[in-house]
């Protein structure tokens, strides 16, 4: 074996790394007594789901948050939330920036990448500015939900808001009302409460869209014209997958429950498996179709360079554009009058592969080694590989094995299958050479 050198390192290999060494210290400080409320030492295992589940932003526990966890690992979560929410490098690249130091081209190149920027210019004022609106945004939805909470819980009100207002933002699912309204119980009590739907569907919508889109947003105000193609189809994508499942939902899965809470619930429902992991009811008495629905909108996440997982908004527009130019016999896939490259379509492709296969696969393992229904374990790994953190409530009684997988599925949905594939691949460009040409019917 040859000796480890930077120079093989290319960003995505720094990605990787630097939320496997997050995730690797979080599960240890977790492991601790001093983060358990019995002061007693934590299964590795346990931690590093947490862990894993934290930083990825996923959400699915094997342990409730508010019950088992003592308020340091309460805390130790959170920060660990807030930390994979915003990207592992773009809080060593604003700390970096503000020690005074300067940054290498590479450290720039990986935060390129990291946020998924179309171009390096002004990346280092971008990295402050996503931190800098993380924290008011945070701040502005904890302030919206401290009535709620404060009127309900006192005093206790203001961590809680800040708790979930931060794990709203990320997109990351946890909560801590387990003590307060059962196990694992997410947000159920507030199920009617605008007070703290409203603030947390924005919360997730708003981390959800995407750092450039924020700043694309602030620069042309309401001049949609003015967007770039991207912004586009993220707002456009965002609006109809939060219209369309609303409206199923509304009249498929709740139209038992009194007309305000069935219309909170029906839009909480279709914002949060895109990919917050936050519930207000029971997810277990939906129907088969909205299980279906939430898969969906599992897989499909947020959009690029957000606090969201999953293939992300571009990539299924992408792909919808690609069928649209089949069925129109077209060339190119074009959406707003643009032409789609057609390396991205391969992307864009590539990855619904890469999702159903390990989606399902997984759920396969899972159903063989737990003797669980699949349709239980497909909604677990869908919710694993899309960060989302919505459970049908097996989550806590798999196994080691099972487990292991969760951790996988997390951790690539967190830090993206290209670049799991780009980092595992050399830093050569592709040969200039190809092979002939033979049709193949397909179809």
């Amino acid at each position: 074996m040859g000796r480890f050198s930077w120079k093989k390192m290319n960003s995505f290999r720094i990605i990787i790394l630097g939320f496997a060494g997050v995730i690797l210290l979080g599960a240890l400080l977790l492991a601790l007594p001093l983060s358990s409320r019995e002061h007693c030492w934590t299964s590795f295992g346990d931690a590093l789901f947490t862990s894993t589940s934290a930083v990825c932003v996923t959400g699915l526990v094997v342990k409730d948050t508010s019950i088992y966890w003592s308020p340091f690992g309460r805390i130790i979560i959170l920060a660990l939330i807030q930390i994979g929410g915003l990207g592992v490098v773009t809080i060593a690249t604003f700390f970096t920036v503000l020690s005074g130091r300067r940054l290498s081209l590479l450290h720039r190149s990986t935060l390129q990448d990291s946020i998924s920027a179309h171009h390096m210019g002004g990346i280092v004022k971008m990295s402050g500015f996503v931190f800098k609106a993380a924290v008011l945004i945070e701040m502005a939805g904890a302030l919206l939900m401290m009535p709620s909470f404060c009127g309900e819980y006192g005093a206790s009100g203001i961590w809680l808001s800040v708790f979930h207002s931060i794990s709203a933002f990320c997109n990351a699912g946890f909560d801590v009302m387990g003590s307060r309204t059962g196990a694992f119980s997410s947000l159920t009590h507030f199920q009617g409460d605008p007070g703290v739907v409203i603030p947390v569907v924005l919360l997730i919508v708003i981390g959800g869209i995407g750092f450039l889109t924020w700043d694309d947003l602030l620069t042309n105000r309401l001049h949609f014209k003015r967007y770039r193609m991207q912004t586009k189809v993220i707002l456009t994508t965002t609006f109809l997958l939060i219209l369309v499942p609303m409206g199923i939902m509304f009249f498929e899965d709740f139209s038992s429950l009194p007309t305000k809470e069935r219309w909170f619930s029906a839009l909480f429902q279709s914002v949060t498996p895109r990919t917050a992991g936050f519930n207000t009811v029971d997810l277990y008495s939906m129907t088969g179709t909205g299980h279906a629905l939430m898969i969906i909108l599992m897989l499909i996440g947020g959009s690029p360079g957000s606090t969201a997982g999953g293939m992300k908004t571009t990539t299924t527009a992408v792909l919808l554009a690609n069928s649209l130019s089949v069925f129109r016999r077209k060339k190119n896939a074009q959406m707003f009058g643009r032409r789609i490259e057609d390396n991205t379509v391969k992307s864009a492709s590539t990855l619904l592969v890469m999702y159903l296969f390990l989606t399902f696969s997984g759920a396969f393992l899972i159903s063989l080694a737990e003797k669980i229904p699949i349709k239980l374990c497909i909604f677990e790994t869908a919710s694993a590989i899309g960060t989302v953190g919505l459970s049908l409530g097996i989550t806590p009684d798999l196994g080691l094995f099972s487990q292991l997988i969760l951790i996988l599925l997390m951790f690539f949905g967190r830090v993206g299958g290209l670049t799991l594939i780009y980092a595992a691949l050399s830093n050569k460009t592709s040969e200039i050479s190809q092979c002939p040409v033979e049709k193949i019917m397909v179809g």
